[in-house]
């Protein structure tokens, strides 16, 4: 199974992954140093160049609208083809990682991460750009289920806590400086819809090297068996921990959806404006808060963070519908903070319960089946909301998702104090 390198003295056997088999695993990580904490912060960097692509484009939708005419509706369908890829790729790479190493599936998502940039820089058709979406959503699939378990890998045994809060925070923190890249570059540079792509592609081949160097040791040669396709699962005995990480976190990563794919159709209502930058720097203040308010509750009980979560979300939405029907950019913005603090916490609530308890040879499947009971929701309800949106007005369903993802949302927190006694 997978299991974090040895520090220093290993050379150059630290930076390739070697075959072990579990009883020599379990004795190396006896008697091995941890890395230094250096490198488990570097390990966290493929997930936070990744996710920087995942929401690069939503700024630039507006530019895309204009140029080739299509409609809100059209717009979440090309969003959802994100989600579409993201959630293929979990059915495959939680399970192959686990099986056959981190590198093998951090690699080739890497490389689909670059093949979708240049499809992007280069799009001149809604199909162009439902391809790159489909693929950037295969690259963050893999990288969700693989990367961030090879950063728990890399932290090993005592610092799994840590672990769970740098991969969390670099997927937050990703996602929110890929927007906010593009709203910049997009005002400042030519090539409004390539430039960025290009400093992406930069940031991707760093990726690249760093997980080339990175202190992973493949799985022992027999793998388990099983079907290699599938939905991701947990032992029995981790549902309970599964459960309390997905109540949480759905609702989360769906208010933070609906503010990427309609947020700046809903910035055009109450500014009037089609400002890239005010567009990018919402989604960036949004997972400012997701990132911040991590690192603010990271002492905190695992149980406190979820119900503290769960509460972001439903604040989030009451804000979000006073916000389209007063109007008003304050709520708006105020929504955004809430809906990133509420996935921040229900995201790192999920992998600190993963972390902890799933054994490691399980771990990336975990991950994955954290993300899909995530993204799911995440993917369907702004779909659904667009085509509504289309038919009776942007304001009315804002409103109907705000009620829908606020019950989610209380919900799930009614789950957590119900279970509070069994978490840590």
């Amino acid at each position: 199974m997978g299991s974090a390198g040895s520090a220093g003295s290993a050379g150059s056997a630290q930076h390739t992954e070697t075959p072990v088999t579990a009883t020599t695993a379990t004795t190396a990580a006896t008697a091995a140093e941890p890395p230094p904490r250096r490198e488990v912060w570097l390990a966290a960097w493929p997930v936070t160049a990744v996710f920087i692509l995942s929401n690069t484009a939503t700024p630039l939708y507006v530019l895309w609208q204009n140029e080739l005419g299509f409609s809100s509706g059209m717009l979440t369908v090309v969003f959802a083809c994100y989600i579409v890829g993201l959630i293929a790729a979990l059915l495959v790479a939680g399970v192959v990682s686990d099986r056959v190493g981190r590198k093998p599936v951090l690699l080739p998502a890497l490389a689909l991460g670059i093949v979708a940039s240049v499809l992007f820089a280069t799009a001149g058709s809604i199909v162009a750009l439902a391809i790159a979406r489909l693929l950037s959503g295969v690259a963050v699939g893999s990288i969700v289920s693989a990367g961030m378990a090879a950063v728990t890998d890399v932290a090993g045994p005592d610092r799994k806590r840590l672990a769970a809060l740098l991969a969390s925070t670099a997927m937050v923190l990703g996602a929110g400086l890929g927007p906010l890249l593009a709203g910049v570059l997009s005002e400042a540079l030519p090539g409004p819809t390539v430039t960025v792509f290009l400093v992406e592609i930069a940031l991707l081949v760093l990726a690249v090297l760093a997980v080339v160097r990175m202190p992973l040791r493949r799985p022992a040669a027999a793998p388990r068996p099983g079907a290699w396709v599938r939905v991701p699962s947990v032992p029995r005995a981790n549902r309970v921990h599964l459960l309390l990480g997905i109540v949480v976190f759905a609702p989360g990563i769906t208010s933070t959806s609906f503010v990427l794919s309609l947020g700046p159709s809903l910035l055009a209502d109450l500014l009037g404006t089609t400002s890239r930058v005010v567009a990018g720097a919402t989604a960036f203040v949004m997972f400012t808060a997701a990132t911040a308010v991590q690192f603010a509750v990271r002492r905190l009980r695992v149980g406190a963070i979820l119900a503290a979560g769960a509460a972001s979300t439903v604040g989030a939405m009451a804000s979000l519908a006073l916000a389209v029907q007063l109007s008003s950019t304050p709520l708006l913005a105020l929504a955004a903070v809430l809906a990133g603090a509420g996935q921040g916490m229900g995201q790192l609530g999920g992998l600190t319960l993963i972390s902890a308890h799933v054994p490691a040879a399980r771990l990336a499947e975990a991950n994955a089946a954290l993300n899909v009971g995530g993204y799911v929701p995440a993917g369907l309800l702004p779909v659904a909301v667009g085509y509504l949106s289309d038919a009776v007005g942007l304001s009315r369903g804002t409103t109907v998702f705000s009620a829908v993802v606020a019950a989610a949302a209380l919900a799930g927190g009614a789950v957590v104090l119900a279970n509070r006694r069994t978490i840590p």
